[in-house]
């Protein structure tokens, strides 16, 4: 799964990439600082504690143990991301693409080189300038924008981005056009998807998708006779609701803190997407965590000096300035936004397979090793597949880890299962 951080250059993505993965990447204040897309995985806090907690609470009921207090009780030992005081954070894939430029469906600035990278993204992450300092082409103005040039700003940042995915979109629909028109008058609604799956399969669309996006199409233009006559003033419309479901676009309101006032109050009222970021603080506060200056949890709306750091005043001085900042904002933003994204709207759980369901450990002995963030009614044997194509192709049963209880493998798993995989 792939979350695409989006928009026009010099908006701060490669920032907001950077805060959450704490991989460095060139971050400048000119357009197209990035090129190439960056890939990599920013750690989430999961809805539900990790199941650590019941094991080790088992564990201790049932005999005498050694457990100490590191990491805050936790005992499992993650593969990937990791886990506090029963908190696991499990992993979310970024990719920072390079900066959208308009003209892009048509080849300007990296062109469809810049489309092609979100075609594999399950969702997109608009980033946009609310302070009002750049134009639309990402360019510095050097003046202080108004409240009102700060939100014409950010509105026609998030106009242009939607208008070319939907220009994109048009030229791979009108491109056979006149063989999807034949397939409605011959084959109905069903062989207009196929044409449009056909057509945008390129792009991850699925038949489930295009099923969607033609009936939300159909109410906005409910006269299938002629399809053939449809201009691009029809087509568009088409276009437009494909992009809604093969491209769900979130809108981070980045520079927040440097947002003339009544520009986060108003966006907030007219886009129902939006979250208010700070991406440069984000990043200042992990890495003053890294470096062992203050303690910060990734999202939390607080820090705390650690006491034994001796600091310039500088720093000090630094420090003031985050605080007031995750006070202003209640926090930087970018957490709750992944959360909110991948919980909430891509409709994600987490589910821990194990090889042994009474120790909850691999064939290593490894507790909970594995957290797959997977899709919400997942069923026990699809489960399996996604352990290992041989799993699932051998399936018997399932043992759910915290009941003991044999599974099928049509069972639906929720947030935080345990799982044992029994196959042939």
């Amino acid at each position: 799964m792939r979350i695409g951080l989006v928009g026009k250059p010099n908006v701060g993505k490669s920032t907001f990439f950077a805060a959450c993965t704490l991989i460095p990447v060139d971050i400048a204040n000119y357009p197209f600082c990035t090129i190439e897309p960056n890939v990599g995985f920013s750690f989430i806090p999961s809805r539900e504690p990790c199941p650590c907690g019941v094991l080790r609470k088992r564990l201790e009921e049932g005999r005498p143990t050694s457990f100490g207090h590191e990491r805050g009780g936790s005992i499992c030992s993650p593969r990937t991301g990791s886990c506090e005081s029963f908190q696991r954070y499990v992993p979310c894939m970024l990719v920072d693409v390079a900066g959208l430029v308009p003209g892009a469906s048509q080849g300007r600035g990296r062109g469809n080189a810049f489309l092609s990278d979100l075609a594999e993204c399950d969702a997109l992450i608009q980033v946009i300038d609310v302070a009002g300092t750049t134009d639309i082409e990402g360019n510095p103005t050097g003046i202080k924008a108004t409240k009102e040039q700060a939100i014409e700003q950010a509105l026609a940042e998030i106009d242009f981005l939607t208008n070319e995915l939907d220009a994109w979109i048009l030229g791979l629909v009108k491109d056979g056009w006149s063989r999807g028109a034949r397939r409605i008058q011959a084959e109905g609604v069903k062989g207009f998807t196929q044409f449009l799956q056909e057509r945008l399969s390129g792009l991850g669309a699925t038949d489930a998708i295009c099923q969607r996006s033609f009936d939300a199409f159909a109410q906005q233009h409910s006269d299938m006779t002629s399809p053939w006559d449809w201009t691009d003033d029809v087509l568009i419309l088409l276009a437009s609701s494909i992009r809604r479901h093969l491209f769900p676009i979130f809108v981070a309101g980045n520079k927040a803190d440097l947002a003339p006032d009544g520009v986060l109050e108003h966006l907030q009222d007219v886009l129902p997407s939006f979250t208010p970021c700070s991406a440069e603080t984000e990043l200042a506060l992990r890495q003053a965590s890294k470096a062992g200056v203050i303690t910060y949890i990734a999202g939390q709306p607080t820090f705390e000096l650690n006491q034994d750091q001796s600091l310039n005043e500088a720093q000090k001085k630094g420090l003031t300035v985050l605080a007031e900042r995750v006070q202003k904002l209640e926090g930087t933003g970018l957490i709750k936004l992944l959360d909110h994204v991948l919980f909430d709207e891509l409709d994600r759980i987490v589910v821990y397979p194990v090889q042994d369901e009474n120790q909850w450990t691999d064939g290593d002995g490894n507790v909970l090793p594995d957290a797959f963030v997977v899709q919400s009614g997942i069923h026990a044997k699809q489960v399996a597949y996604k352990v290992h194509s041989d799993l699932g192709d051998g399936f018997i049963k399932g043992v759910d880890g915290r009941t003991r209880r044999v599974v099928g493998a049509e069972h639906e798993l929720s947030d935080g299962d345990v799982l044992r995989i029994h196959s042939k």
